[in-house]
């Protein structure tokens, strides 16, 4: 606590003076805190002075509160690019961030509970900088920051307000701010030298070397990429909602189950609910695998912009609405995912295909714009649909009777196509990916190898293809006239002896399906 009152006296922070008439001072508390390590060891022990900004009034206490923060898209897609450019990230913690920002308000506060002034304790405290819990806060101290890089030859992103990039030459550095973390990496390592003795001269700074945590996110820098996880975020969960004892399941959901309300059943804690849910979201920053397997990163693939998109139809049973399941890969790097139920009641298989690939396309222009801040350019990304209908009406401008119940907000894709920003390419259901974002999914392991999501179905198929090729090889015939036509008994034997195998494969099918399930 002295300590953190140094700060403030350094910072030159507050004055003390008289209340002026007509004000009202704002409370302040004490807030203690353990930071921990990603093996959730502390390695910290914090107590911050915070204004109680709950009580400001908007027009009154503050005017402008908005500052950028960056998505977790943005963050995979910066270590995505570390990976396929071989850099190491770093990670620096700016030391009472907000501390540095200034804000233009006229703002008084209470005195700190326990530190309150013998000689003027009916005094209040005018406050110069961003203290921690006011509303301008967040918004000054990226004022100070941003101004500062920019001042010393870095330039803002286009789209990403939290990414600055210098270049040097052939080189480049990245610099990533979410608040008062930074993560950063160079072709060269001189300039993240550089960068780090330039945030020491204006700020507080304390370096952290190699990213491995960061925003509860833990990651590995391997020599074959970056891989980033959850594992102390899920155990933390787990302990959170009291489910360290329960049994596991291979699969999040029973599958093949209609989820519907049952109306005997007594209320949940909605508080609970919520905390639960909102846990789970965050949990897929690293998990598509609540649908599929944890992110990783390979450097060995074309650093190419591709996406994946696909819907159910009617598949939610209170409301027969659909889900949208969208990929977005750099290479072989999974970075945005999306699995949302749609607003719209679709009239059509087609309908709600378009729909899915309509947001599949304003995320892979969110992610083009973004990476011409990273010097690529990936115009014309393939989106990849398994409906043929909807790839027709997105390559077909004219939008005739058959398409007019469309919401028009989704036909910008029609625009993007034409203006050659993407392209949309024919994919078998087998092999779109995002199929496993719609529909409930078995787990099952063979071997050392993991079968997630759609892969079971991959499974299934490729076994029952080699046991039906297998049958076919007994004859030289063409498969149709073997089949459909009976123009002999040597014929019909063959059918016979094929509608044999075909119910061996059958029961294999059911009888492995229910070995997977038990």
């Amino acid at each position: 606590m002295q300590e953190e009152l140094l700060q403030f006296k350094l910072q030159k922070v507050w004055t003390l003076v008289d209340l002026p008439k007509g004000k009202r001072a704002i409370g302040t508390k004490w807030v203690y805190r353990n930071k921990k390590d990603e093996r959730g060891i502390v390695v910290r022990n914090k107590a911050r002075l915070v204004a109680q900004g709950y009580t400001q009034e908007e027009g009154i206490d503050y005017d402008e509160v908005f500052a950028p923060v960056a998505r977790i898209e943005a963050i995979r897609l910066f270590l995505a690019y570390a990976s396929f450019m071989g850099l190491i990230v770093y990670q620096m913690d700016v030391k009472s961030a907000f501390l540095y920002g200034t804000i233009e308000e006229e703002v008084y506060v209470c005195q700190p509970p326990g530190f309150e002034d013998p000689q003027f304790p009916d005094k209040v405290y005018k406050v110069e900088k961003a203290l921690y819990g006011l509303h301008q806060a967040p918004r000054a101290w990226y004022e100070t920051l941003s101004t500062y890089l920019l001042e010393n030859g870095y330039r803002r992103g286009t789209i990403d307000k939290t990414l600055f990039i210098k270049k040097d030459r052939g080189d480049i550095l990245l610099v990533q701010v979410y608040v008062d973390d930074i993560i950063f990496g160079s072709t060269k390592k001189s300039l993240c030298v550089e960068f780090e003795q330039m945030m020491h001269k204006r700020f507080q700074m304390s370096s952290i070397g190699e990213l491995t945590f960061f925003l509860g996110l833990q990651v590995q820098q391997k020599e074959d990429g970056i891989f980033i996880s959850q594992d102390k975020y899920v155990a933390d969960i787990l302990k959170k909602f009291d489910f360290t004892t329960v049994k596991a399941a291979s699969t999040p959901i029973e599958t093949n189950k209609a989820l519907l309300k049952d109306e005997e059943a007594e209320d949940v804690d909605v508080h609970l609910y919520r905390s639960m849910i909102g846990s789970l979201m965050y949990l897929t920053a690293s998990r598509p695998d609540i649908m599929f397997a944890v992110c990783a990163c390979a450097r060995d693939s074309p650093f190419d912009l591709e996406a994946f998109s696909n819907s159910d139809y009617a598949g939610a049973s209170l409301d027969r609405k659909s889900t949208t399941g969208g990929y977005q890969f750099l290479g072989k790097r999974l970075i945005s995912w999306q699995c949302k139920k749609q607003t719209i009641v679709a009239n059509s298989t087609t309908e709600a295909e378009y729909v899915a690939a309509a947001n599949c396309c304003g995320k892979v222009l969110w992610i083009q714009n973004q990476m011409l801040d990273y010097g690529f350019n990936f115009m014309n990304t393939k989106i990849h649909i398994n409906n043929e209908s909807t790839i027709c009406i997105v390559k077909n401008p004219v939008f005739h009777s058959k398409t007019k119940h469309i919401e028009i907000r989704h036909h910008f894709i029609s625009d993007s196509y034409e203006k050659k920003l993407i392209q949309v390419i024919k994919i078998h259901t087998d092999h779109n990916v995002a199929d496993l974002l719609t529909k409930m999914r078995l787990s099952i392991r063979s071997g050392k190898t993991e079968w997630k999501g759609c892969h079971y179905c991959f499974l299934l198929r490729s076994r029952a293809g080699q046991w039906f090729e297998a049958a076919s090889k007994q004859s030289n015939d063409p498969p149709l006239s073997r089949v459909n036509t009976l123009g002999s008994r040597e014929d019909s034997m063959k059918l016979m002896e094929l509608m044999e195998h075909y119910t061996k494969l059958s029961k294999l099918v059911r009888k492995e399906k229910r070995d997977i399930v038990s």
